[in-house]
């Protein structure tokens, strides 16, 4: 099973903060150095690289005095805008030690959720590759506020390998891989080899937070690889302290969990809907409807919708639930938000008596819709 990522091309490689910055005590440089030397073997090999680098935050809180990761939000910013210059600094010097360039590439959820955003990203990632280079990509604590509150760079990590159709990520961590339970606190807990990414059992397993020094445990680790899993990509999660770790996977090596993808990659504009981590408006749809989307796979007309929550343009995407507050469905609305509270619960024939003019029969067409 291994074997799927030793055949991966384009590979995601995400290190968290306990091993970039050694358990906060500041940069790894002898960690930093040795995943430079296996990366310059794996693009040997053929492999396009792209890393995923947590630490920013932990370095900075170093480097300002505190004992403890601060919850402030400037205090996070401010640790993230002293530790990026640090992490950018020893990158660029361990990779050029070993013939490999490096770009620096600071993203936000709203750089992916814009879709010309989006699309200048991936292009530029393509391009990078392209030209041999290794792309070290970090979220923007410096200037975001909710990502910092409740983001990871596991979620970024799916998002990248969604973004440029990866065909693995990796997630390197301070753990061996998933247990059953916590092998801390259950001596009777059972490590996990493989697995199907999304099996919701996986889920119940993972636990919350993993360390003190960054902001993801095991379950992000689990979701991330359901995420990246929507684009055919497969997950390992993986002691970043195993010996040699990255290039023995490539060979394909059996070490950490691995979590496949079963699912066959969603057409690039759904894909960008799917990965909205955040939405314009929502829509609460009512059991026919529902039935309708995601048993026949029809388009949803506005007789459907019982609410409609938020403002937001056309164009814009939103999220259908169900009446029980359940996501199914993302989709660009063909109406604004206003005009969408106008036709509700109205046919399709009554819309231009309602407006005045019919811009599509349909509130979301089935070809900009995407199942959750």
């Amino acid at each position: 099973m291994y074997s799927v990522i030793q055949n991966a091309k384009r590979l995601i490689i995400k290190v968290g903060s306990s091993l970039v910055t050694n358990d906060g005590k500041g940069l790894d440089r002898v960690a930093i150095e040795k995943w430079a030397i296996q990366i310059a073997q794996l693009r040997k090999m053929g492999k396009e690289v792209v890393m995923v680098s947590s630490g920013a935050i932990a370095e900075g809180r170093q480097r300002l005095g505190f004992d403890k990761r601060p919850t402030g939000i400037h205090e996070l910013q401010a640790c993230a805008a002293v530790g990026q210059m640090g992490l950018a600094q020893i990158y660029e010097t361990s990779f050029r030690a070993h013939g490999l360039g490096t770009a620096q590439i600071l993203l936000t959820h709203a750089d992916l959720a814009d879709r010309e955003r989006y699309l200048n990203a991936r292009s530029t990632l393509v391009t990078l590759l392209g030209f041999g280079i290794v792309p070290v990509i970090n979220e923007n604590d410096t200037v975001v506020t909710d990502e910092i509150k409740f983001g990871d760079n596991d979620t970024l990590g799916a998002l990248v390998a969604n973004l440029i159709e990866a065909d693995a990520l990796i997630i390197l961590t301070d753990q061996k891989g998933l247990y059953t339970a916590d092998p801390r606190k259950d001596p009777s807990a059972q490590f996990v080899h493989q697995g199907l990414a999304g099996d919701l059992a996986l889920e119940s397993m993972a636990g919350g937070v993993g360390s003190s020094v960054g902001s993801g445990g095991m379950l992000t680790k689990i979701l991330a690889a359901k995420r990246a899993a929507r684009s055919g990509t497969h997950t390992v999660i993986a002691s970043g302290r195993e010996d040699n770790v990255l290039v023995r996977l490539a060979g394909g090596d059996a070490i950490g969990t691995l979590l496949t993808s079963q699912m066959a990659p969603l057409a690039a504009r759904k894909q960008w809907m799917t990965d909205h981590l955040q939405t314009a408006g929502q829509i609460v749809l009512d059991a026919g409807a529902v039935q309708k989307l995601t048993l026949e796979g029809k388009s949803l007309l506005p007789i459907g919708v019982l609410e409609v929550r938020g403002e937001f343009g056309r164009g814009a995407v939103i999220t259908c639930y169900n009446e029980a507050g359940l996501a199914i469905a993302r989709g660009l609305s063909n109406y604004t938000s206003a005009d969408a509270r106008r036709i509700r619960r109205h046919a399709s024939s009554e819309i231009k008596s309602n407006l005045g003019f019919v811009e599509e029969p349909e509130l979301i067409h089935r070809d900009n819709m995407v199942l959750l």
